[in-house]
C-alpha cells in the first residue's frame, strides 16, 4: 500500500487533536506518586512532554536512589501533593501491592487518577476504590499500554465499525524471558507472570468481547524444582457464546518481545498484530472497508507506545471535552477476570 494511504488511514486510528482552536485552557494540575512501576518513566516522561496541557506540581518518591536518578522535577511528600491547590490529577505509579491503596488515598482526596496496572491482589479493596471514584464523578484511566498503541486504535475502530463481523476467536501471546530479580519480586503474587503483564491482552480482548461467560486458566511453575515458586508458563481460555479467546504467557522465552502478537478473527475478516509493539499488522477483509481494498494488506503504522496519547486523552476527559472510552463496569470485569484466572482470591 501505499506511504499517502497508510497515513490518511493511520490518522483515520488516532485520537482527534487535543483542542479546537480558540483560547487556551489552564493547564491540568496534576502529580505523580512512585517511581518504582515498570511504566513510572515513561508516564512521567509524557506528562513532563506536554507541558501546555500539563503543570507538573511534584513527584512523591521516598527512595533516595530513585529520586537522584530524575532531574528537572520537584519532589514533595504525599501529604504536600495532595494537599496542592487546584490539583486535578494524580498518576499513581508505586508497586504492584501498594498501587490501590495509594489510589484510594488519592481518591479520597477528591483527584481524577490515572492508576498503573495490575489493580492489586484484592478485588474488594479495587470494587470500593471504583465505587469511590464513580460517586464522586472521578476519572479512574488504567495504564493498560495497549489502549493508545497505533495499531490496537486501528482494531478497535475496525471492530467498532463492523469490518470484521461477529468476532469468532482472538489469540494473542504477550511473553518475555524474566531474570532472576524479576521472577523473586513477581513471585509475591501466586497469578505469577500473566497477573503482571498478561494483563494487557486481557484488557484488549475484553474490550473487544465483552465479559466472558466462562474462565479457564492453566498454570506451571516450570522452576519449582529450584525453590522457585514464580507461576511462568500460562494460558487463559475465555468462552463466549459465538467464540473464544486464547491468551499465553511464557516467561521463559528469550524471543518473547519479538513473538508478541494479537491476532483477531470474525466472519468478515481479521487482523493480526505482530510484533506487539511494532505498529505493523496484517488487515484481511471480504470487501471494501474505506481506504482498503477486499483482500490482505500489510501495514506499518508508527509503532511503540504512546503513553502521550494516553495523558492526552486524560486531559480531554478530564476537561469534560469526551468520555473515557473504558468504563469503571470494564475496570471491573477485567480485573475480577484477571484475578479468576490466576487463580487468585476475588472475596
Amino acid at each position: 500500500m501505499k506511504r499517502r494511504k497508510f497515513i490518511k488511514c493511520a490518522g483515520t486510528a488516532m485520537a482527534v487533536p487535543l483542542f479546537s482552536r480558540g483560547a487556551e485552557p489552564a493547564k491540568i494540575k496534576i502529580g505523580q506518586i512512585g517511581l518504582v512501576h515498570a511504566h513510572s518513566r515513561g508516564k512521567l516522561g509524557a506528562i513532563r512532554g506536554l507541558p501546555e496541557t500539563f503543570e507538573l506540581v511534584g513527584v512523591v518518591e521516598p527512595d533516595a536512589g530513585r529520586r537522584k536518578s530524575v532531574n528537572g522535577v520537584k519532589f514533595i511528600s504525599e501529604e504536600q501533593l495532595l494537599n496542592t491547590k487546584g490539583l486535578q490529577a494524580v498518576a499513581v505509579e508505586t508497586r504492584v501491592r501498594d498501587l490501590v491503596p495509594t489510589a484510594a488515598r488519592v481518591v479520597a482526596s477528591g483527584h481524577h487518577i490515572h492508576l498503573d496496572k495490575p489493580a492489586g491482589p484484592s478485588l474488594p479493596v479495587f470494587k470500593k476504590l471504583v465505587a469511590n471514584a464513580k460517586r464522586q464523578k472521578l476519572t479512574l484511566q488504567m495504564g493498560y499500554m495497549l489502549r493508545y498503541n497505533t495499531a490496537f486504535q486501528f482494531m478497535f475502530r475496525a471492530v467498532r465499525e463492523g469490518w470484521f463481523g461477529d468476532i469468532m476467536e482472538i489469540d494473542a501471546m504477550m511473553g518475555k524471558l524474566g531474570g532472576a530479580g524479576m521472577r523473586r519480586d513477581l513471585a509475591e503474587f501466586s497469578g505469577g507472570g500473566f497477573f503482571e503483564l498478561a494483563c494487557h491482552i486481557l484488557d484488549s480482548a475484553m474490550h473487544i468481547m465483552g465479559k466472558p461467560q466462562k474462565i479457564h486458566g492453566i498454570t506451571r511453575r516450570t522452576q519449582g524444582a529450584n525453590g522457585d515458586t514464580f507461576a511462568d508458563n500460562q494460558l487463559a481460555v475465555l468462552e463466549y457464546p459465538t467464540g473464544t479467546a486464547c491468551l499465553r504467557c511464557n516467561h521463559n522465552d528469550p524471543f518473547g518481545g519479538p513473538r508478541r502478537r494479537f491476532n483477531i478473527a470474525g466472519r468478515n475478516g481479521g487482523m493480526e498484530i505482530r510484533p506487539m509493539e511494532s505498529g505493523r499488522f496484517v488487515l484481511t477483509i471480504d470487501r471494501d472497508r474505506g481506504e482498503y481494498k477486499k483482500g490482505t494488506h500489510p501495514v506499518q503504522l508508527k509503532g511503540g507506545r504512546n503513553y502521550v496519547a494516553e495523558f492526552e486523552d486524560l486531559a480531554r476527559v478530564i476537561r469534560g471535552d469526551k468520555k473515557l472510552a473504558w468504563t469503571y463496569q470494564h475496570d471491573l470485569d477485567v480485573h475480577e477476570t484477571l484475578l479468576r484466572i490466576c487463580d487468585m482470591p476475588i472475596d
